[in-house]
């Protein structure tokens, strides 16, 4: 049985000591819900690779209460200095060479000589990193390649019985996970390289890093951060992207007004705002999808968003969940 715990002292004191004993815990940040263990237990690690059914090739991300205590676990470059006093507490993951002496289970890592880490803004989260005393691990708490979750009742509904507690702090604020920056290559003088876009738009980046490298890693390359599988965050019907027309049968996932004909509706943002969007887009996949399913309909066409603040990162998003054994369905 999973505890809903409540989002108060009690209920922080009760997820730390759960987390201290070596179990899961589900927890809010501002992006997603967290499923967290003890980063530096090599079997609580195993343990959430094993609830979420993660093959353990993909790393996780640990969570630390500030940047000092990050940054003692990994080699520090100035760029990632100024990337953490601009973003941290915040959406922000940086991949950096891990130090020889850091605590944390390798297992967070994949086996890889580097370290995803960010510090969280959310309260709860902060909270709890403090109780803790010591870096978690965390992925978003929901069954691998399925949709992200952004509340307590999206957590239950895919893992409960599977892990000891979730926190219920709400909905999330932004909705999509962090932006991914790769940092190690900047040690030799290469440019940041942009592992997933999130909660960071790249405009905000941009008068820190400069230019990003977007180049995807080589089809055969070992994922550096989570995020970055071809086929991810999943809904169970299939889903259409930059859909101009919508048939009769199908779901339609909106931007701005939207398509005529659809048997159901979910509208990520009437005004066409990106931050919006992101913030409803995983809840609008999951009522889609539910609803969709229970009607019988063929599947979800999503309408096109544009590729400017969060629309990056939704967009990302959309054409991972869009992936089938045929690949990816576009108008």
């Amino acid at each position: 049985m999973t505890a809903r715990l409540a989002a108060d002292a009690a209920g922080i004191a009760e997820a730390a000591a759960f987390l201290r004993a070596g179990e899961r815990v589900a927890f809010p940040t501002e992006t997603v819900y967290g499923l967290g263990g003890d980063a530096t237990n090599a079997s609580a690690v195993a343990a959430i690779f094993a609830a979420k059914g993660r093959p353990r090739f993909n790393p996780l991300i640990a969570h630390y209460a500030s940047a000092e205590a990050a940054f003692a676990d990994v080699i520090a470059t100035p760029l990632a200095k100024s990337l953490a006093a601009a973003f941290w507490p915040g959406p922000l993951t940086l991949v950096l060479p891990r130090r020889a002496q850091s605590p944390v289970a390798d297992l967070v890592s994949a086996g890889l000589p580097t370290l995803a880490l960010r510090v969280p803004a959310h309260p709860l989260a902060q909270a709890l990193l403090a109780a803790v005393a010591r870096p978690i691990a965390a992925p978003s708490a929901n069954r691998s390649g399925r949709i992200s979750p952004t509340s307590a009742a999206h957590v239950l509904a895919e893992l409960g019985g599977r892990i000891a507690a979730v926190i219920d702090g709400g909905d999330c604020r932004v909705g999509v996970e962090s932006t991914v920056l790769d940092l190690t290559g900047t040690l030799t003088g290469a440019r940041p390289r942009l592992l997933r876009p999130g909660g960071i738009s790249l405009e905000a980046l941009a008068p820190l890093t400069g230019a990003l490298d977007l180049a995807p890693l080589a089809g055969d390359q070992q994922p550096l951060s989570p995020g970055m599988l071809r086929s991810h965050y999943a809904p169970t019907l299939p889903l259409r992207l930059h859909a101009r027309d919508v048939a009769g049968d199908e779901a339609l996932l909106a931007f701005g007004p939207p398509l005529p004909g659809a048997a159901l509706v979910f509208q990520l943002s009437a005004a066409g705002n990106t931050e919006e969007a992101a913030s409803r887009l995983y809840a609008g996949l999951r009522a889609l999808d539910a609803e969709g399913g229970r009607l019988g309909l063929s599947g979800i066409a999503a309408m096109a968003i544009p590729e400017t603040g969060l629309g990056r990162a939704v967009n990302d998003r959309l054409a991972r969940a869009a992936v089938r054994d045929g690949g990816v369905d576009v108008d």
